[in-house]
């Protein structure tokens, strides 16, 4: 028996509504995400991509069409959804480890002494180890992200939502995270939703990039990405990266244009 698709978006449609009056922020999006697949959506501000992560996380309901996650309607949040916000908001009273371990202190209302364990190996995975005890304000922005990116691995969600969450951090910084990534989701494969403004990211992490068109949102295409895993600095110099960075540049140069 053929299994589900790990998300599956059809025909979604979303329409907002203020004192201001109506925005139609999607038009008819359908596509697949696949069982360990890393999508990157790429496309404009105000193209809808933040509000798919929101309907997958159950945070959003659309007004037309559906959401399925595992072949099963998106009707509310769900414990195997993780999500990675383009600022980390972490607690800035607790510290590194207890940042961490709120999700599931939250959840459950105790943690173990295994769950402890288990933060600190995957804050060593992250390229923070010995920093459990420090404050939030005592790491740098990258520091932080990696904390947000532990702390939303611990619940072992089977579906990562990343929004932007290299946005606002340096350019030398935001391509180490990248690598860092590539390496972390390499030793722990899930299934990944990556928003993003940058071209060279999607070339970089992504398995598929699907652009989208300007508000309302909609799918322009789906591009697939040659590059072999894994991944490293060399895969940035690779013929094949260079070609698809300079495709998708163009995609959206003539969506401005038109």
């Amino acid at each position: 028996m053929q299994q589900p698709p790990a998300i599956r978006f059809d025909r979604l449609g979303q329409v907002f509504h203020s004192r201001s009056g109506t925005t139609e922020a999607l038009r008819d999006v359908s596509f697949e995400v696949a069982r360990h697949e890393f999508l990157a959506v790429l496309g404009p501000s105000g193209c809808g991509k933040s509000t798919l992560l929101r309907m997958v996380a159950g945070l959003l309901k659309p007004s037309a069409g559906q959401v399925e996650v595992f072949g099963m309607p998106v009707s509310g949040p769900r414990e195997d959804i993780g999500i990675v916000f383009q600022k980390p908001t972490l607690l800035p009273w607790a510290t590194v480890a207890e940042n961490v371990l709120f999700p599931l202190r939250h959840k459950t209302g105790h943690v173990s002494p295994r769950d402890r364990e288990r933060a600190g190996e995957l804050l060593a995975m992250v390229g923070l180890a010995g920093v459990e005890n420090r404050l939030p304000d005592e790491l740098s922005g990258g520091m932080q992200q990696r904390v947000g990116i532990a702390r939303a691995l611990h619940m072992d969600p089977d579906i990562l939502l990343m929004d932007e969450p290299f946005s606002a951090l340096d350019a030398l910084t935001r391509e180490v995270m990248g690598f860092d990534l590539l390496r972390i989701f390499s030793a722990r494969p899930k299934t990944v939703v990556f928003i993003t403004h940058s071209v060279a990211e999607a070339a970089l992490l992504a398995d598929r990039v699907l652009v989208m068109t300007g508000r309302p949102g909609s799918v322009l295409t789906e591009i697939t990405v040659p590059a072999p895993r894994p991944r490293g600095p060399e895969t940035v110099n690779m013929r094949e990266t260079h070609e698809l960075a300079a495709h998708l540049r163009s995609l959206l140069l003539q969506r401005d244009a038109a």
